[in-house]
C-alpha cells in the first residue's frame, strides 16, 4: 500500500474511530504531534486505539510502548512504520 494511502486511511480513522469532533480527514497535517496541545491532542486511551487501529487496518502490531512512542509522533511517522512493515491491506 503507498503511503498516501495509508495517510488518508489513518486520517479517515482517526476521525471515525476515535470520534475526534469538529475536525475532518482533510483538516489533519500528517506533520503535526499526535498528542499534546500543539497538535491533535489525543490521550493515552487514544493510544490504546489507535494501537488496535493500526493492527485493525494494516495487520501492524506494535510491539510495546517504546515502539509506539517512537511511531505515535505523527501520522506521517506513523506511515512510515507501516510502510516499513510491509501493510497487508
Amino acid at each position: 500500500m503507498r503511503k498516501g494511502r495509508i495517510l488518508d486511511t489513518l486520517k479517515e480513522a482517526l476521525v471515525r474511530d476515535l470520534r475526534l469532533e469538529d475536525i475532518t480527514p482533510a483538516d489533519i497535517d500528517p506533520c503535526l504531534p499526535l498528542f499534546g496541545d500543539s497538535g491533535l491532542g489525543l490521550d493515552s486511551l487514544d493510544a490504546v486505539e489507535l494501537v488496535v487501529l493500526v493492527e485493525k487496518h494494516f495487520g501492524v502490531s506494535i510491539a510495546d510502548a517504546e515502539e509506539a512512542g517512537a511511531v505515535f509522533t505523527s501520522l506521517d511517522v506513523l506511515a512510515d512504520f507501516i510502510v516499513a512493515k510491509g501493510s497487508n491491506a
